[in-house]
């Protein structure tokens, strides 16, 4: 796909492998991209490096940087290098890349900055916040768990119901450079991603979901393909929408972008056994939400796996905005 010399000011909000996965797409065909990404991650590699060296997570916003580097193959292969035996196991070369950056910083945005100067970067990449927080989930029976990397397991395999998500401490502050983009942007793209602990806590620190319920930008919800265990079971388009908006106190978003493409019956029966779905569009709940429905054959399946091929999302999206940018047609 070739790429625009000029295009809209795009800031796309979330974490996690399905903002990257957009992230690869839109940098192919647009160069003015502000991704902001959340900095709740409390398990893996990153809740290591966040618990040795007291930093914001790296994980999710490597993950960014790493999609929109304009590098050889070699440092591509590099920065997601892995670590299999030793003190180091499991951590990615990324992410201690980015750490050593932000020992060398004063903050952790600084860090990101000189990351992507380095790997010369297409736009930018910006931590929601610096402060350091935590992703808590009240559940509808009253249960009450701390830790993004908790969440889902405490769920799974039952038929509890996130009721609200929250960080703590309450109310961070956003970076200024967030709000200012967000002010900016002539599109603003939500997801995709995990619902709760990718997209949520960047719309609950502080200033983010009111400087996007004030934007005039064309603004978009990717849906999830398929439903998340420990997160989403059973959720529909509408639930999913009804979160975000309930959860952020905000109508954050005029339309929602949904996949059309059939998903293979091999891959159905996979993810079923896992306690996973398609999405169900129902479209009469999403419009009573005030919400236009954009259908579109945005997925691609491979080694096992239902993702948002990158090049069809990035190319329906900019469709999207220089079609209906102006228009308030259900479909």
């Amino acid at each position: 796909m070739a790429k625009e010399r000029s295009g809209p000011k795009i800031v796309v909000i979330g974490g996690g492998t399905g903002l990257s996965t957009m992230l690869r797409g839109l940098k192919r065909c647009a160069e003015d991209i502000t991704a902001v990404v959340t900095v709740a991650d409390d398990g893996g590699g990153s809740g290591m490096l966040r618990q040795d060296l007291g930093m914001p997570p790296p994980g999710d916003v490597r993950n960014c940087i790493q999609a929109l580097a304009n590098t050889e193959p070699t440092m591509e292969r590099l920065l997601a290098y892995r670590f299999t035996e030793g003190v180091l196991k499991g951590q990615s070369f990324g992410n201690l890349f980015l750490a050593a950056l932000n020992g060398m910083s004063d903050t952790f945005d600084e860090a990101v900055r000189k990351m992507s100067e380095v790997l010369a970067i297409t736009g930018r990449v910006l931590p929601v916040t610096n402060e350091s927080v935590y992703l808590a989930a009240d559940f509808d029976d009253g249960t009450e768990v701390l830790g993004e990397s908790l969440i889902a397991e405490f769920k799974k395999g039952t038929d509890k119901r996130i009721a609200r998500v929250r960080l703590v401490p309450e109310h961070p502050k956003a970076l200024p450079e967030v709000i200012s983009a967000i002010d900016a942007a002539d599109m603003i793209v939500l997801g995709p991603g995990s619902l709760y602990t990718s997209i949520m806590p960047n719309l609950l620190t502080d200033g983010v979901a009111e400087a996007v319920a004030r934007s005039d930008a064309f603004r978009v919800y990717v849906l999830n393909i398929m439903t998340q265990d420990g997160e989403t079971e059973g959720y529909t388009a509408s639930d999913h929408i009804e979160a975000v908006f309930s959860n952020s106190g905000k109508m954050l978003f005029d339309w929602c972008l949904a996949n059309c493409a059939a998903i293979p019956a091999e891959l159905r029966e996979k993810y079923g056994r896992e306690g996973a779905e398609p999405v169900v569009v129902d479209a009469q709940e999403v419009s009573k939400l005030g919400v236009g429905l954009i259908y579109a054959p945005v997925a691609a399946w491979g080694a096992g796996y239902v993702r948002h091929d990158p090049d069809a999302l990035a190319r329906e999206l900019l469709r999207a905005y220089r079609e209906k940018s102006h228009t308030r047609v259900y479909e």
